[in-house]
C-alpha cells in the first residue's frame, strides 16, 4: 500500500511519496539494522523541512531564529543554553522536554517570559526539544546550534567533539542549513560550513540547501567600503555580495540582516510604550538627539525626560540605528503609531528577503530537498553489504529513470558539482549552479525581465549545446551532470512553450 502519511503527518510532496513507497518496498529485503535505519528515514520524510541555523559564537544566530519563529523563546545571551542543540518544533501543547544522554526526556516549562529559562537545572543533558503552537513551525523544524568558535586546522575534529553522538543525532537529520556571518569577511567561513557539516552526519551543504545571513550590519562603517558612498544598505550588499563570493557554492545566497530589528518587529518586543518613548525623544531638538545618538553611553545617561531606564531597554531592543530609523520615521510623519512603527523597524531589518529567500530556496523545494538527503541516507545506510548495496542502488535508478523524477537529478547533478566530485570550466560550473538555486525560469536562464520568445530560443540553444557536450566534449562524470542540465534546459523549454511563448 502506497505511503502517504505516518503518524497523522503529512509528505512534502510526490517525491517525498515516492521515496517513502521507496523505503517501505525495501524494507524487507534488507537486513533488519537497514531496516530500522528505513524507518529513521521515513519519519523524517513525515517530518516537516529541518533548517539548522549555525554560525559563530555572538553571531546573533539564536536572535535570528527568534525572529524565524516569531516568538522571543531562543536564550539569545551566552549561557547553558546556547551551547546545546535545541529543536523548535510544531507541537499541540507548548513545552520544553529536555533529552538526557542516556535517551531519557524530562518535561520542563518556560519560563514567566515564555522563553527557555537561562538555567534547566538538569545533569546529563544532550540536547532540547521545544514545542510551540507556532504556524511557521508546521513547515520548517527549527534546529538552534552551538556556536562554532575560531577554526583552524583542527576545527573539523573539534567541532565533532562539541557534539555527543546523542545530541549530534539531533542535528544529523538537518536538510537544510542557514548559516550566519558578522560583518568580518573572513576567508575561513568555507571551513566554518565544512566544520558544520561533518558534525551534522556529513550531509553537505550547497547552493540547493543553504543561504546566509551577513548579521549585525549595522555595525558596519558605510565610509569604510568603497562604493557605498555613505549608504549603509549599500555598505552592507557590497560585504553580502563579496561574502557570497568567498562562500560559493556552498551557499545559493548572502543576504544581509539586522537580527536584532527583525527580533522586536516579529516576537511583539517592540510596544506602544516604546513608541511612546520614541515620539517623546523625537520631541527633542536636532542638536540634542544628534549627541545621544553618538553612542550608547550618551544615550542612556543624557540628561532628559524620557527615563533612563525606558532608554535603556529601546537600546536593547533597537540599538542606535533602529533607534536612529524611527525617529527619522517620526520626523517625516509624526502620527505614526506602534504598528506602523513595527512595519518601519522590519522593513529596515533587511529581513524580509531572508524570509522571501527561505521560501524560494527551502519552502519552494522542501519536497525535492527532503527527498533527496532521503535518498543519500538511504544509500549511505545499504553501503555495508555488497549484495544489499546493489539491489539498493537499483531500486534508486528505476524511480530516478521517472520523468517525475528529474527534480532529483538535478538535485544530484548540483551536489556533485558543488561539493567538487565533479569538476568543470567555471562558466560551466556558474551555469549548473544557476540552472538549479532558483524555480523562476528567466533566472535560472540568466535572462531575468527578457522577452519570452527570447527565453524560449535559448532554452533550446543551451539544450543542444549541453546534450552536444554531453556526447563528444565531456568526461563520463562531467557527461552525467551534462545530460540532466539538457533535459533541464528541454523541460524549461517546454514549459516555456506551454505558457504561450514562442
Amino acid at each position: 500500500m502506497p505511503v502517504t502519511a505516518l503518524q497523522g503527518q503529512q509528505l512534502a510532496g510526490p517525491l517525498c511519496a515516492a521515496v517513502a513507497n521507496l523505503c517501505v518496498a525495501l524494507r524487507p529485503q534488507v537486513s533488519p539494522r537497514t531496516a530500522a535505519g528505513f524507518q529513521e528515514v521515513l519519519r523524517r520524510l513525515h517530518a516537516p523541512l529541518q533548517v539548522a541555523v549555525a554560525g559563530r559564537i555572538k553571531s546573533g544566530k539564536s536572535t535570528l531564529v527568534n525572529a524565524l519563529i516569531g516568538r522571543r523563546v531562543a536564550p539569545t545571551d551566552i549561557g547553558e543554553c546556547t551551547r546545546l542543540v535545541t529543536r523548535y518544533q510544531y507541537g499541540t501543547v507548548d513545552r520544553i522536554e529536555v533529552v538526557l544522554r542516556d535517551g531519557r526526556r524530562q518535561v520542563l516549562p518556560f519560563d514567566a517570559n515564555g522563553m527557555i529559562p537561562a538555567s534547566l537545572g538538569v545533569e546529563g543533558i544532550s540536547h532540547i526539544e521545544a514545542y510551540l503552537t507556532n504556524a511557521v513551525l508546521r513547515d520548517f523544524t527549527v534546529i538552534d546550534t552551538p556556536g562554532l568558535g575560531s577554526l583552524d586546522a583542527a576545527s573539523v575534529a573539534r567541532t565533532e567533539e562539541l557534539l555527543d553522538p546523542v545530541s549530534r543525532n539531533a542535528v544529523a537529520g538537518a536538510e537544510a542549513v542557514l548559516y550566519v556571518v558578522t560583518q568580518g569577511v573572513r576567508a575561513d567561513d568555507h571551513s566554518a560550513i565544512a566544520a558544520f557539516t561533518a558534525a551534522t552526519a556529513s550531509r553537505e551543504a550547497g547552493p540547493v540547501n543553504a543561504i546566509a545571513a551577513l548579521n549585525k550590519v549595522d555595525a558596519v562603517a558605510p565610509e569604510t567600503v568603497e562604493g557605498a558612498e555613505g549608504d549603509l544598505w549599500r555598505a552592507a550588499e557590497i560585504l553580502a555580495a563579496k561574502q557570497a563570493e568567498l562562500l560559493r557554492p556552498r551557499v545559493a545566497d548572502v543576504l544581509p540582516v539586522i537580527s536584532l530589528l527583525a527580533e522586536s518587529a516579529e516576537t511583539g518586543e517592540f510596544t506602544s510604550a516604546d513608541a511612546e518613548a520614541l515620539r517623546q525623544l523625537a520631541a527633542l531638538d536636532a542638536e540634542t538627539r544628534t549627541m545621544m545618538l553618538m553612542s550608547g553611553d550618551l544615550f542612556t545617561s543624557w540628561d532628559c525626560d524620557v527615563a533612563a531606564g525606558v532608554r535603556s531597554r529601546l537600546l536593547e531592543k533597537l540599538d542606535l540605528y533602529g533607534i536612529g530609523r524611527a525617529l527619522a520615521a517620526l520626523d517625516a510623519e509624526p502620527g505614526l503609531t506602534a504598528g506602523a512603527l513595527r512595519r518601519v523597524l522590519f522593513d529596515a531589518s533587511g529581513f524580509a528577503a531572508v524570509r522571501g529567500r527561505l521560501d524560494a530556496v527551502f519552502r519552494a523545494r522542501a519536497d525535492g530537498i527532503k527527498a533527496a538527503a532521503a535518498l543519500a541516507s538511504i544509500t549511505s545506510l545499504s553501503s555495508a553489504e555488497p549484495g544489499e548495496r546493489q539491489r539498493v542502488h537499483d531500486a534508486i535508478e528505476v524511480l530516478l529513470a521517472r520523468p517525475e523524477a528529474h527534480q532529483l537529478r538535478l538535485l544530484e547533478a548540483l551536489t556533485l558539482v558543488s561539493s567538487g566530485a565533479v569538476t568543470l570550466a567555471p562558466d560551466l560550473t556558474e551555469e549548473v549552479l544557476r540552472v538549479g538555486s532558483t524555480p523562476d525560469v528567466a533566472a535560472r536562464l540568466g535572462l531575468p525581465g527578457r522577452p519570452g520568445a527570447e527565453l524560449v530560443a535559448y532554452a533550446l540553444e543551451r539544450a543542444g549545446w549541453w546534450r552536444s557536450f554531453a556526447s563528444f566534449g565531456a568526461t563520463p562524470a562531467q557527461a552525467r551532470v551534462a545530460h540532466v542540465v539538457h533535459r533541464a534546459y528541454f523541460l524549461m523549454w517546454q514549459q516555456l512553450r506551454a505558457g504561450g511563448h514562442r
